[in-house]
């Protein structure tokens, strides 16, 4: 995923490193049993600051706990700061319901298509309409064909890829030699996608070069009106690029920096998707211990200046029930034709991060 690094014996032994172990998905190894469901290990999760607590109790006495301040700025909604992280805004229950169902639609179905890129596109080139194929219970089918006559030198093999149902894999129909894959492996595997300007992930850079679709319009919108309290006076956010995570039971996002847009000055606007999860934000150095916040739907994150240059990162998702805390969203995609997202979204989270790159 994006920023993180590969764990070596240094990184292992850093305070960063030793709460996102603390924070992790482990299972109880007493549960391993084919006839018992695994169960995750207990956690202590009574360090971990809650926004959405924080929130209710400022509503009801404007009592704010230690190091949390409100801030003070024309915005329709609570916008809460720590003190001693300078850029780093939080905004509980950001996002209506309607607006979370939107952008988990959008995540699942457009902003994966070509030119966009996933991290599918390594092994399998651009993929279109995967949602839709996973949906149709569909295999993406890799056809190996040799041209010419004679097959028994093996020259200028010829890959492709098609959306097939499995009656269709008739080897004579399959041209020398097919593989497949079913469009909802595929699905799950899904891991990052990126809109607008595409980021060059073995160079760590933008490659403008790139072709790309436009950051959707109600997008750009809403990104503009969720970064201003993290933007000066008269200044207005210009998103330009965006990046899309995915994560599913058991995925963590490593502790990393986002370093690569031009000014740091200007928020990145995270936007968080989905089943629960606890973020850790950290210092300037990987030794510096991190801060545990619970994530749930609808929260935005804002982060600038100084907060820019602290390490960060996701080592949880809450996929069980008790803690995924999506009951809202269950009861918004209760609908025949949205059971489909409904199931995606019970065991998955989805980040939106934007960013202005320059």
């Amino acid at each position: 995923m994006y920023g993180s690094d590969s764990v070596n014996e240094d990184s292992e032994r850093t305070a960063f490193r030793k709460t996102e172990k603390k924070y992790k998905l482990y299972y109880d190894p007493n549960t391993k049993s084919s006839k018992r469901k695994k169960q995750p290990r207990p956690v202590d999760l009574s360090e971990v600051i809650d926004f959405k607590s924080i929130s209710e109790s400022f509503a009801t006495n404007s009592d704010l706990p230690s190091g949390v301040s409100k801030f003070e700025c024309h915005f329709d909604r609570p916008v809460f700061c720590l003190d001693d992280c300078s850029g780093f805004y939080f905004i509980p229950a950001a996002l209506s319901i309607e607006e979370q169902c939107r952008l988990i639609k959008e995540s699942l179905v457009s902003f994966p298509q070509p030119p966009n890129r996933t991290n599918h596109n390594a092994f399998y080139g651009a993929i279109p309409d995967l949602f839709d194929a996973a949906k149709d219970r569909r295999l993406l089918v890799e056809e190996e064909k040799i041209p010419g006559e004679d097959n028994s030198i093996s020259v200028n093999v010829v890959r492709s890829h098609r959306w097939a149902c499995s009656e269709e894999l008739d080897p004579s129909l399959c041209g020398n030699t097919c593989k497949s894959i079913s469009a909802s492996v595929l699905l799950r595997k899904l891991r990052w996608s990126t809109l607008g300007l595409q980021f060059d992930w073995s160079k760590r850079s933008y490659n403008v070069s790139l072709p790309h679709n436009k950051i959707p319009d109600a997008l750009c919108l809403l990104a503009k009106k969720m970064a201003a309290p993290a933007m000066s006076v008269g200044e207005e956010f210009q998103p330009e690029a965006a990046i899309v995570n995915y994560f599913g039971s058991g995925d963590m996002l490593g502790g990393h920096l986002d370093d690569m847009e031009a000014d740091w000055s200007k928020p990145i606007v995270s936007m968080s998707l989905g089943c629960k999860a606890i973020f850790l934000l950290g210092g300037k150095s990987r030794n510096d211990e991190p801060l545990a916040m619970f994530l749930r739907s609808g929260d935005i994150v804002l982060m600038s200046g100084e907060a820019r240059e602290r390490f960060h990162g996701v080592p949880r998702v809450f996929t069980d029930t008790e803690n995924a805390e999506i009951g809202a969203l269950e009861k918004q995609f209760s609908g025949e034709n949205d059971i489909c997202y409904l199931e995606y979204i019970k065991t998955s989270r989805i980040n939106i991060n934007i960013r202005q790159v320059f």
